[in-house]
């Protein structure tokens, strides 16, 4: 499908995609980059991860944390540049 971002930077996520994955006036979400990509995550799955990343031992928070704590270091370089 293909979108176009509005002069606002704004997206329209289509009806079908909405309707499948339950995207209501309201929902949050999690936006992620990575490599040449735009990840759009209901905030409600992220929460759902960090609870199962509890059940799992600490190296694997440690792992997503670190992760994510470079993924917003990346995203601060390229806002300042």
């Amino acid at each position: 499908m293909l979108v176009t971002v509005t002069s606002k930077g704004q997206i329209v996520i289509p009806a079908s995609v909405r309707k499948k994955l339950n995207i209501r006036k309201g929902t949050k979400f999690v936006v992620f980059v990575e490599e040449n990509k735009i990840i759009l995550e209901p905030a409600e799955n992220v929460i759902q991860k960090g609870k199962g990343l509890l059940k799992e031992g600490g190296e694997v928070i440690l792992k997503y944390l670190l992760e994510e704590r470079k993924r917003e270091v990346e995203r601060e370089e390229l806002r300042l540049r």
